[in-house]
């Protein structure tokens, strides 16, 4: 399988696993964050099969300010923050998928001679290092009551 190839399938299986992801939260925000991120996915594989036909354009992603304001939305509508703790670790999963695709994409960029090439690669793993910081910021906040509470020193009284 040539780089494209793998890089292809690569965002088509973290689609998938953002859809799965959200098919298993009830959290109507949380839900819709994964879809985005499923759909970044979807951008990062077109824009890879473009390449192919020397095309590199790829659309700025907008998945950190939508989040942002999806949780700016679920504070203003006092909507209650129900997230299952369980959830976390399938965060924490993501996360490292993330990680993955950084490093692939940043080590292709490396062995790439031609310059469109190597400007996607670097790219993508931009954008995917969105991905993560935003998995990393999830994954945080649903593990917050856990571990605010369990810090016996009670330093971080900061508003929330």
């Amino acid at each position: 399988m040539d780089i494209f190839n793998f890089a292809i399938k690569m965002e088509k299986d973290g689609e998938a696993f953002y859809r799965d992801m959200a098919e298993q939260v009830d959290e109507k925000g949380v839900k819709e964050i994964l879809n985005m991120l499923a759909d970044d996915e979807v951008k990062h594989a077109r824009a890879i099969e473009q390449i192919r036909g020397r095309t590199t354009e790829m659309a700025e992603t907008e998945i950190l300010d939508k989040a942002r304001n999806i949780f700016e939305r679920m504070k203003d509508f006092h909507e209650d923050f129900d997230f299952d703790h369980s959830h976390e670790q399938l965060y924490r999963q993501a996360m490292k998928i993330e990680q993955n695709s950084i490093d692939f994409y940043l080590d292709r960029a490396d062995q790439v001679e031609d310059g469109q090439q190597k400007a996607l690669f670097l790219r993508l793993a931009q954008e995917e290092k969105k991905h993560f910081n935003l998995l990393k910021g999830m994954a945080e906040f649903v593990n917050r009551p856990k571990t605010w509470l369990e810090n016996a020193e009670w330093y971080h009284l900061e508003e929330y």
